[in-house]
Formats: structure tokens, sequence, C-alpha cells
């Protein structure tokens, strides 16, 4: 169903949205610029109640740390598209695959342990488009 190529395009693809979100943790961490991720993280803690806050310099910190983790981890995928596919596309889809897993399974378990299990069932549709086909191996094209 989907090839080499429909792989390669998803890890790019998921690669670039990873920094995205990586970037807007980067302006999370001034106040003239996080409201954005302010109302991202009120969302994903629902209901819209205006928490977190986002005034205090140890979010702003936070930000920080999630926003360069989610940067470095979109331009690893990204890379490994880029450079690593071709040569062996199984294990690389393997290993971004096992990343991904590892990665919603201490988020989720994070946000249920800390009162925002709203965050766990966000994780679900985020993992679901992340590896979107990768869930199974490329069908060969020959």
């Amino acid at each position: 169903m989907f090839g080499h190529a429909a792989h390669k395009f998803w890890m790019k693809s998921s690669g670039g949205a990873l920094i995205g979100f990586g970037i807007l943790g980067f302006f999370g961490t001034m106040p003239a610029t996080n409201e954005p991720l302010r109302w991202g993280l009120d969302l994903l803690s629902w209901p819209l109640d205006g928490f977190p806050s986002y005034e205090s310099r140890e979010i702003w910190f936070l930000s920080a740390l999630s926003g360069g983790f989610l940067t470095g981890w979109g331009v690893t995928m990204y890379c490994v598209s880029l450079w690593l596919y071709d040569l062996d596309g199984a294990r690389c889809r393997k290993t971004v695959f096992a990343g991904l897993l590892g990665w919603f399974l201490v988020d989720s378990s994070g946000s249920i342990t800390s009162g925002n299990w709203e965050n766990a069932v966000w994780n679900i549709l985020v993992l679901v488009i992340l590896v979107g086909p990768m869930w199974r191996p490329a069908q060969s094209t020959a």
C-alpha cells in the first residue's frame, strides 16, 4: 500500500512538524511571544481555563528545554530520512517508530500522573499522525 517513497516523505514531514513545535517552544520562553504556546497547553490540559498561566520563569525555562529537545528530535528524524533511509529503510522506520513510542509512553504516563490525562488522549492522535503509514513496513515496488 505505502512504499519506500511514502515512508521517506512521511518521516521528513513528521520531522518538520517536530521542528515546528520545537520552535514554538522557543517562542514560549519570552512573554511577548508565548501566548500561542500557553493557549496550546491550555487546550491540551482541557478545559480552556487559563491554566497554565505561563507567567513563571520556570515554565519559560521548561519551554526552552522542551523546544530544544523537539527541534533536535525533528532534525534527527529529517536527517535519518534524508541520509540513511535509502540505505536501510526498514531499520530507519523501526528506529523512528521506537523513538515515537518512547515519547508516547513517557509523555502520556507523565501527563496522567501530573493530573493532565487529557494530554494522554491527545497523544494518541499525535502518535497516529506522526507514525502515519510507517505502522507497517514499506511495500516493495518491484
